[in-house]
């Protein structure tokens, strides 16, 4: 018999086995399923969080910085440093940098007036979840905002704080979802704001409550700040990308000069680039990665080791047709082919099916972070290939045993 005949009858009658099987099958291809599904979906997942942190933070461009009083270390538990916490950053001395730098660069000041300020209008109010950040009118092009209407501060609006607004896209859809809110008075607490401007849907999800913001004038910010000592940002906006680590030389050293820091002294201030916060969240979510691919795993070896039962009881079943085959001139070989194809099948149709609940799960997350479609090809390849591995496992032992069967003794078996 031609070894391409021979090939097409294993896997027919390997398909003829799994019909006359199906609940059996649906069980062993179910358990298979739900570890490819896990594996797929956590790392299709994973890609779309990737995708949605690198758009967010590209908008702030490569080539910014920030200067804060604490460092940009994000951790989830474990051992390890902590962030080192240095002196607040003042009023004062925010103000000096962005007065004195002169390099080539875009440079603003801003600040957290309140983490948990609900905004009014009318009768409508929000969750107390809004972030009031004090701004000036550099603000918007480093922070990576847009706006989709009204207009930004005005000079006079910064200088002597007055009583404005510019709004999140969530907050303006909260509180005025069939009008137009530039020109209408909000409250946020005790305070009465005219909302002047409505930041484009940046994805609060991606960007940490980038759509439950409220940004009112710097010096407005100062005066109702719910901190007894509030610290300020300065963030640094290079214009030419070539120059970015000349431009945080060149800052550096004008902190240190604004806070009298002699050469001697290490610097009591901390310095981020825009991408480090991203790497180290990143970093941080290999271990979820890790943890998928341990689920898989576990879930697979318990796949594989049923599938080798059912392949040992569907061998004890068909004893009789092994030994009627083997009679009409079936070789060793021939046999062990159809009950690894037959295991095989079985992982391909659970794998199969597991790798497209996985991608519908992954994307589910994606469009939850308004990322784009993923396809995970790499991922489906690997789940493909686990497959047929996990197949030939849990095969090889019941395809030997059938394959060594003796003929007289199988056409005998009741």
């Amino acid at each position: 018999m031609p070894v391409s005949n021979n090939y097409k009858e294993n896997v027919r009658v390997a398909l003829q086995s799994v019909k006359s099987n199906k609940l059996r099958t649906l069980l062993t291809a179910a358990i298979i399923a739900i570890g490819l599904m896990a594996l797929v979906g956590i790392l299709t997942s994973i890609d779309a969080i990737k995708a949605s942190l690198n758009s967010t933070f590209s908008r702030m461009g490569a080539n910014s910085f920030t200067i804060r009083n604490r460092g940009g270390g994000i951790r989830f538990g474990g051992p390890g440093e902590q962030p080192k916490r240095h002196p607040s950053i003042t009023f004062r001395e925010a103000i000096a940098f962005k007065e004195r730098f002169d390099y080539p660069a875009t440079v603003s000041v801003n600040t957290f007036a309140s983490q948990g300020a609900t905004a009014k209008y009318g009768s409508e109010k929000t969750n107390p979840n809004i972030n009031i950040i004090g701004g000036d009118r550099e603000y918007i092009t480093t922070g990576g905002y847009s706006l989709s209407s009204g207009r930004n501060f005005s000079k006079s609006e910064v200088d002597y704080g007055a009583n404005v607004v510019i709004i999140g896209e969530e907050i303006k859809t909260r509180l005025f979802p069939n009008l137009n809110p530039v020109d209408r008075f909000i409250l946020l607490g005790s305070n009465r704001y005219k909302v002047i401007g409505i930041f484009d849907k940046k994805g609060s999800g991606a960007s940490f409550g980038g759509d439950k913001v409220c940004v009112v004038p710097l010096l407005k910010a100062r005066q109702i700040s719910t901190s007894s000592k509030p610290t300020y940002t300065i963030t640094v906006m290079s214009t030419d990308s070539r120059q970015a680590e000349a431009t945080i030389g060149e800052a550096t050293a004008l902190f240190r000069n604004i806070r009298g820091l002699s050469a001697g002294k290490d610097d009591n201030f901390e310095i981020t680039k825009s991408d480090a916060i991203v790497q180290t969240l990143l970093e941080n979510i290999k271990w979820v990665t890790i943890g998928a691919i341990v689920i898989a795993f576990v879930t697979l070896v318990g796949a594989s080791i049923g599938l080798m039962n059912i392949m040992l009881v569907s061998v004890t079943e068909r004893t009789r047709e092994i030994g009627i085959r083997k009679a009409i001139g079936a070789n060793p070989s021939l046999i062990r082919q159809q009950f690894l194809y037959e295991a095989i099948v079985i992982c391909l149709i659970g794998g199969l099916a597991g790798i497209v609940l996985g991608i519908l799960i992954g994307n589910v997350v994606a469009m939850a972070l308004e990322a784009s479609f993923i396809i995970p090809w790499m991922w489906m390849v690997v789940g493909v290939v686990l497959c047929i591995v996990v197949g030939i496992i849990s095969g090889i032992y019941p395809a030997s045993k059938a394959s060594r069967l003796d003929p007289v003794e199988a056409l005998r078996y009741e």
